[in-house]
């Protein structure tokens, strides 16, 4: 078994820790929303498959320079569509060899889900740069500190039920990053392109953390 993904092509991870993950019925202008995230701290964007029109707004947001990847790929079709318009990374909600196989002949990390020890062991094999626990609230960040023992050198994404008032004990716990989701990107703010709302609960969300910083 691999025990050492490949990390540094997500190396900046480890100084940004958070990645938004955007579900919204609508997204007014993709770009945008980037840099309001950005404005609060968080340089990590992820739209996912269960929004309409989401390879439009990846490219958009890729074209304008923003580090984007897309998340809840099941099919190595969805990994394709994904990297060919710009997205930077690829996130599964579990362990999808063929998305892992599709992300590696594109080319693009990709972030493979798991819940169990198994799991994680079975998503290193496939090649993932990083392993997202979900849903992370199913056990807690304890969880995380209990992984650290037989996954070492394996980096873990706390991902599912994180917010701004247990995002800390999460990487304090052992998790690289944390996936924001509802608390910092409500799909009625994102879909009325409410950004400063977006930025306010962006900057909230990393001080609460203790990361994070505009540029």
């Amino acid at each position: 078994m691999n025990s050492r993904p490949a990390l540094p092509a997500l190396a900046a991870l480890q100084d940004d820790r958070v990645i938004a993950v955007v579900r919204a019925p609508r997204i007014p202008d993709a770009p945008a929303l980037c840099a309001a995230l950005a404005a609060g701290g968080i340089h990590w964007t992820e739209f996912t498959y269960t929004t309409p029109e989401v390879t439009k707004h990846l490219r958009r947001a890729a074209q304008s320079g923003w580090r984007v990847g897309v998340g809840t790929v099941l099919t190595a079709e969805q990994a394709e569509r994904g990297a060919a318009v710009g997205a930077s990374f690829l996130v599964t909600p579990g362990c999808r060899p063929e998305v892992a196989e599709a992300a590696r002949a594109a080319g693009v990390p990709v972030v493979l889900g798991a819940l169990t020890p198994t799991e994680v062991a079975e998503a290193v094999d496939l090649g993932a740069a990083a392993v997202k626990i979900f849903p992370a609230r199913a056990f807690g960040p304890g969880y995380f500190k209990d992984l650290r023992g037989p996954y070492p050198g394996v980096p873990l994404v706390a991902s599912g039920g994180v917010n701004a008032g247990n995002a800390a004990d999460f990487l304090g716990q052992g998790a690289l990053a944390v996936c924001a989701g509802t608390d910092v990107v409500p799909p009625d703010a994102v879909a009325a392109g409410d950004w400063a709302e977006i930025t306010r609960r962006a900057r909230a969300f990393t001080a609460a953390c203790g990361v994070g910083t505009p540029r």
